[in-house]
């Protein structure tokens, strides 16, 4: 039997990886149309480029998506270092809709893919971001005690409804003031 190399992945290689993923977010937000060959001209790369790195379309989605969601879950804990806890809730609530958004038109591959696994893989890390903001905000009193993050992150699903767009940014934003006075109401009194 050969024996199998893990060789280090050199850094162009990365940068290009990182870049495909980037420019392919950006496009597919716009478009879920957008055409792999536009994506590659826009990402500076070849076709073969792309194509070494995403052999298939669904490949290059799902990379956005699990980028994407990591994203998400490793911004809780920044926006925490740098607000009081209610704000960085709200601002990660403001990415959630963003990223609701993108998936928007992505959702007939990533629904396609769900049953891979893919939805399992990314609720994890999720659920895990939301329930150190409540956990936050609960710690200072700015909600009410006992929310339990997976009916927040259920609540939030209507996310997913709401078109792109101007007038789906403002209903999000409507919509997420909602969410944020109702997790308020029965907060402790503050001093």
């Amino acid at each position: 039997m050969a024996e199998q190399r893990n060789e280090p992945v050199r850094a162009d290689a990365r940068q290009n990886r990182a870049r495909i993923i980037e420019v392919a977010r950006e496009a597919l937000t716009v478009s879920s149309d957008a055409s792999l060959n536009s994506i590659a001209k826009k990402a500076g790369v070849g076709p073969g480029t792309l194509y070494r790195h995403f052999p298939t379309r669904e490949a290059l989605i799902v990379a956005v998506y699990r980028h994407e969601v990591e994203r998400l879950a490793a911004y809780a804990p920044e926006l925490l270092e740098e607000h009081p806890p209610l704000e960085a809730l709200r601002l990660w609530f403001d990415r959630l809709a963003y990223y609701g958004r993108i998936k928007h038109g992505l959702s007939d591959v990533l629904h396609a893919l769900t049953d891979d696994g893919l939805a399992g893989e990314s609720y994890g890390p999720i659920i895990g971001a939301v329930a150190t903001l409540l956990r936050a905000c609960e710690d200072d009193g700015s909600i009410r005690p006992g929310v339990d993050p997976d009916d927040v992150l259920l609540m939030l699903g209507f996310l997913w409804r709401v078109s792109p767009g101007k007038e789906g940014e403002a209903r999000a934003a409507r919509l997420l003031d909602l969410v944020i006075d109702g997790l308020r109401f029965g907060a402790p009194d503050r001093p």
